[in-house]
């Protein structure tokens, strides 16, 4: 994607006023280590995927374990009833340049899901239980479980068995574990919805009575079905006794996944999208992801230009950010979707000479209102609808091993703690992923994110993610491995996170650290962090003409949380960046 400098923009954008709010410094150091790093949303977690490596297990065999220890500490995100991406970088022990691969294990709609199952007699969408969000009829088939049992299978060390992955996630549901002080605030946060279904609000709020911090915390009836994973295997949990009481609840219940739902899921190996920007080489996820393509696409846009020249936390930088942003998600909007159902254009969206046209009417000093901003390969059509409420629900962990093997993996249930729903006698909460998909064309999803007929529902079908696990390469070795969790915002998170590493020569630490910005075309807002912009900055991005909306709810006030590791080019050493928007946040190495 490199093109060429355009001197007469870059010049005009950089005689803007340039104010630089947050410390030059990191405010703590990135976690150093000679062999492996993980970095998790949960330190317990976190923990386990290091016990893999210490065993001799690689990066995928750590990222299994990891992210079924998560299903037990961080029922947030972590999850076994969910689904996601897991890209995979395998290292040639000669020295060459290895390989990638993404396993794609997003859950897929039900047999019995119809475009319009989640629109009202009187047309309008559904919400409350019934709906696409919550409830029993809100979940997808989940993944997770096959998804990194095709990843061990295929791509671990084969020094440990799928029986040992899941010890560390079994243990601490059996013995329990100690509440961190990020879970009993998420656990009081969702008191209410969670508390709306009888098995969740026994498992989970201890039948009404809460999880305070630092109290031992037993699942019996998830251990129960880690104990059944290990002695049959991760086929268990599509055919065995958790497939059957899936099901059964479902059915009793309302829900539309049955046993041959279950049945027939399967993960999906894809080829990961790559392209260059300024000499770095970045591999990030595919559809149906849109992630990856607006990660793309934005940083073929920004490459003309200077943002070095206009610092890094400038009126100016954040102007030309929020313009590329728009210009993607306008894109997403029109034609994203499940690669096996839609034939997305890939290529065209990605093509140089689209990528600079996109941005052909871009004014450094005036925004660009969105309701202009046009479908690049042809119109859309949709009116602009309100914003929607931004949620901050799925998690990311980022793992590198001694060899050089490396894992980028997100996962999610959707919202936070999913549908709501408890499958009785399994501990799994299940996942809201339905709503992912365009309950009804032209009318905003949860996230505020507007959608077309490309990601309408059909049976068997993935919906569109904005999930973003992305690996980035300097002369052919291994640099950055990272992404984050925040729906939309996922994909400007690790924009900002590679961009302040690329051209800004941040450590990674900082990088990471680094206030945050978004714009989804639609609603027409730039949402900037608590904190994490000055009035002097603000205001000259308002005689842009930006509309400008801090982020205040009590998660949402922050962006993510990129779990990043960076890898010293002269030494080798792993540098592993915890975000601090999440407290119980952790990088460990050996």
């Amino acid at each position: 994607m490199r093109l060429r400098p355009a001197p007469a923009l870059t010049a005009a954008a950089a005689a803007l006023l340039v104010l630089a709010a947050p410390p030059l410094a990191a405010q703590r150091a990135a976690v150093e280590a000679p062999h492996g790093m993980v970095v998790a949303s949960h330190y317990l977690a976190a923990e386990a995927g290091l016990e893999m490596l210490r065993r001799g297990g690689n990066a995928v065999d750590a990222a299994v374990a990891t992210g079924l220890a998560l299903a037990t500490v961080y029922p947030f995100a972590g999850n076994l009833g969910g689904g996601g991406f897991m890209l995979i970088h395998l290292a040639d022990p000669a020295g060459g340049r290895g390989r990638e691969l993404v396993i794609d294990y997003r859950e897929t709609a039900p047999i019995a899901a119809t475009r319009d199952m989640y629109v009202g007699p009187d047309g309008a969408v559904l919400e409350g239980p019934g709906s696409s969000v919550v409830g029993w009829r809100a979940s997808g088939v989940p993944g997770t479980v096959a998804g990194l049992a095709h990843a061990h299978q295929h791509y671990g060390s084969g020094r440990l068995t799928w029986a040992e992955l899941c010890e560390p996630a079994r243990r601490l549901a059996a013995e329990g574990h100690a509440v961190s002080q990020g879970n009993a605030a998420l656990l009081r946060q969702y008191a209410v919805q969670l508390g709306s279904f009888e098995e969740t609000r026994r498992v989970y709020l201890r039948d009404g009575e809460g999880w305070p911090a630092d109290e031992t915390w037993r699942q019996p009836d998830l251990a129960a079905t880690f104990t059944r994973l290990q002695r049959l295997g991760p086929g268990e949990f599509y055919t065995g006794e958790t497939a059957k009481r899936i099901a059964g609840a479902m059915a009793a219940n309302g829900g539309t996944i049955t046993l041959a739902d279950l049945a027939a899921y399967r993960p999906v190996e894809r080829a990961p999208l790559r392209a260059t920007y300024r000499g770095h080489e970045i591999v990030t996820m595919s559809p149906p992801s849109s992630g990856g393509i607006a990660l793309l696409q934005m940083l073929g846009m920004i490459e003309p230009f200077d943002p070095a020249a206009l610092g890094p936390h400038s009126a100016a930088k954040y102007h030309l950010f929020a313009e590329a942003m728009r210009r993607a998600f306008r894109d997403r909007a029109e034609y994203l979707g499940d690669p096996g159902f839609v034939d997305v254009p890939v290529a065209g969206l990605l093509d140089r000479d689209y990528l600079r046209d996109r941005m052909r009417d871009f004014e450094p000093q005036r925004a660009t209102p969105s309701a202009r901003v046009a479908a690049g390969l042809g119109p859309l059509g949709l009116a602009p609808v309100p914003a929607g409420r931004e949620s901050p629900e799925t998690t990311h962990f980022s793992v590198v091993d001694a060899a050089g093997n490396a894992v980028a993996n997100t996962y999610t249930l959707n919202g936070a703690f999913g549908s709501k729903v408890t499958i009785p006698g399994t501990g799994i909460l299940m996942n809201n992923e339905m709503d992912d998909f365009t309950a009804k064309v032209g009318v905003a999803n949860m996230y505020g994110l507007v959608q077309g007929p490309a990601n309408a529902i059909k049976p068997g079908k993935r919906p569109l993610s904005s999930m973003t696990p992305t690996l980035v390469f300097k002369d052919g070795r291994l640099l950055l491995v990272t992404g984050s969790p925040g729906g939309p915002t996922i994909i400007n998170t690790v924009l900002q996170v590679i961009t302040n590493v690329i051209d800004f020569g941040m450590p990674v630490m900082q990088a990471v650290e680094a206030p945050r910005i978004h714009h989804q075309w639609m609603p027409d807002e730039l949402t900037y962090e608590r904190y994490g912009m000055s009035t002097d900055t603000a205001a000259l991005l308002t005689g842009r003409g930006h509309e400008l909306k801090e982020r205040v709810s009590y998660e949402g006030r922050y962006q993510g949380d990129a779990g990043t590791i960076w890898i010293d080019p002269r030494t080798g050493v792993r540098h592993g960046a915890a975000d601090p928007r999440k407290p119980d946040t952790r990088a460990m190495g050996h």
